[in-house]
């Protein structure tokens, strides 16, 4: 079981987006996948057509012991399953602190049922929160989707620098799987230069696959559906498709 953290501090970059498509695209390559929404606006969620209603319980009573994963676990019409989210999550935060292990709760839960899958993926919220520690804590590298504008590589040192402490303190294996370049618009030079700075200080770090700005890719989740369930042929569809088959030969070398 690989169990990769879908993460940037930054909001706005594709997060949501990767761990939606990524988890179909895996799945669609036979695999089995786990989807974890540990985002409070539980967009993953609705992104992979749960309603708010159906998500009961959720991860929020994983990660407070009041529930099991498999209590959790919702299978979607996708072919992969998903720990949904809603508001409630947030009140985690603050419940957590008095816990037990509080940063290792989500690893635990994971823990009882990991034979059962070939990749879990996290969708972490967009702040360095408990919820993010409890994620970075489980996974075993961090998959960063980022826009290759100016105020993304200062966001990158950032989270650079976190990374390396929860290493330090926390989980040592833990390392960067790869950064995924979103919304990506080739005409603009900025984009290219960001692009090729990535490339030179990241090196085979970096995708080869890129995901362009897409409308189709940005109309799927208002239909509660991943964009390959959406519209196949999409420019965004393939690129997701492209990555998962990227992660699956990294895996196997």
């Amino acid at each position: 079981m690989k169990v990769l953290a879908i993460t940037n501090q930054k909001g706005g970059v594709g997060k949501t987006t990767t761990a939606v498509n990524l988890a179909a695209s895996l799945a669609a390559e036979g695999k089995r996948v786990l989807l974890i929404d540990m985002d409070p606006q539980g967009n993953a969620t609705t992104g992979a057509g749960i309603t708010k209603k159906e998500a009961l319980p959720t991860v929020y009573q994983l990660l407070i012991g009041a529930a099991t994963l498999l209590e959790v676990c919702i299978k979607t019409d996708f072919s992969f399953d998903i720990l949904p989210a809603n508001r409630e999550l947030a009140g985690a935060e603050v419940e957590m602190i008095e816990l037990d292990q509080r940063e290792y709760r989500l690893k635990n839960a994971l823990q009882q049922n990991h034979a059962e899958y070939d990749f879990v993926l996290i969708d972490c919220p967009p702040a360095l929160n408990m919820l993010t520690v409890n994620a970075l804590v489980a996974a075993d590298s961090v998959l960063i989707p980022m826009q290759c504008e100016y105020y993304a590589l200062e966001g990158l040192s950032d989270l650079v620098e976190t990374l390396r402490k929860v290493r330090a303190h926390l989980n040592s294996r833990l390392e960067i799987e790869g950064l995924l370049r979103t919304m990506y618009n080739p005409q603009s030079t900025l984009t290219q230069q960001v692009s090729s700075e990535l490339e030179s200080h990241f090196g085979d770090k970096v995708y080869k696959t890129i995901v362009p700005r897409n409308v189709r890719l940005a109309e799927a989740p208002s239909y509660g559906k991943p964009v390959i369930a959406f519209d196949k042929n999409s420019k965004g569809a393939q690129a997701y498709s492209a990555l998962a088959k990227e992660i699956l030969e990294r895996v196997a070398s």
